[in-house]
């Protein structure tokens, strides 16, 4: 195929079928666990980890890295404050990513092309050394993930019967922080830093809508993160899109394509037991059907009698 002919494309779909499953297996437990507001806070920091780099002169991309873990740590740390309101963490660390992202930019009078496609993605950003790294750290996450998957499980439904289980909750709650925010500073390349959470989020509320198990909601939602990327990186090839944008729309438009067949399905549904529950009480039923005909032969005997 001729888009295979070009060596950043080959790039361009390993990074991205790498990060789609990434961030689609680690988006199950954040939308679970209410923390849909991860990414754009981890987003923001690895936006800042990039303007850092762009300022002092070393890879982007690892500031992106570093950024992005930061700020897991920093989310833990608010959120133990405010335990009552820990979501407060989420708004607090992504108002002040965003921030020193903006002042660190305006420092350095960094934003040129290099810092859009951090932006928004490229499809020729990605480097070898980029493809290597996301290869390690990812492969180092899902491992991650597996290891420590009953774990998570506990935690995500009930903490405090995980605690009580003997469960290091704390330390399973910064661990998946710092796995979240890695997840999402290796798929900056690709997506962009500020669309980056939806790909976090939008397959995992697919397969959550679809998913019949906890182990389906996994695959199904890797199916649609994995077909998003394929088809958007496709698409901004050909019509010379920005990857980011094409790939989410088409995560949307999945969305918004099974919500509207769900719906209609259980408005189908909810005809057929409406009409089967009418029938039952308002139609003839056997009872009175059976007392109308001994009515009726009561009055045929008496009117045989006369």
């Amino acid at each position: 195929m001729e888009i295979f002919q070009y060596s950043f494309m080959v790039r361009a779909f390993v990074a991205g079928i790498a990060s789609a499953i990434l961030t689609s297996t680690i988006g199950v437990y954040v939308v679970l666990r209410r923390m849909s507001m991860a990414g754009d806070s981890f987003s923001h920091a690895a936006l800042a980890g990039v303007a850092a780099g762009m300022l002092f002169g070393f890879y982007p991309f690892y500031g992106a890295v570093a950024g992005s873990v930061l700020a897991g740590l920093l989310v833990e740390v608010v959120r133990n404050t405010f335990k009552r309101y820990a979501e407060v963490a989420l708004a607090v660390v992504m108002s002040s990513s965003m921030g020193a992202a903006v002042v660190l930019i305006s420092l350095g009078k960094s934003f040129n092309a290099d810092l859009f496609s951090y932006l928004f993605g490229s499809l020729m950003a990605v480097t070898p050394e980029d493809i290597e790294l996301i290869l390690v750290l990812g492969t180092f996450v899902l491992a991650s993930l597996y290891l420590l998957r009953r774990e998570l499980f506990s935690v995500t439904f009930d903490e405090d019967t995980a605690r009580l289980s003997g469960i290091p909750v704390r330390l399973v709650n910064i661990y998946f922080l710092m796995i979240t925010a890695l997840t999402v500073a290796l798929s900056v390349k690709v997506v962009g830093t500020l669309l980056v959470s939806a790909l976090i989020v939008i397959p995992a509320a697919v397969s959550l809508q679809l998913a019949r198990s906890f182990t389906s909601a996994f695959f199904i939602s890797n199916i649609v993160a994995i077909f998003s990327v394929v088809t958007g990186l496709y698409i901004s090839f050909y019509l010379d899109l920005a990857p980011g944008g094409t790939i989410v729309l088409i995560a949307s438009s999945v969305l918004f394509l099974v919500l509207l067949l769900k719906r209609g399905s259980v408005r189908d549904g909810i005809r057929k037991s409406a009409e089967t529950e009418g029938a039952q009480n308002y139609g003839p039923k056997k009872g009175h059907s059976e007392g109308a005909k001994r009515l009726r032969r009561h009055d045929e005997r008496k009117r045989d009698i006369r």
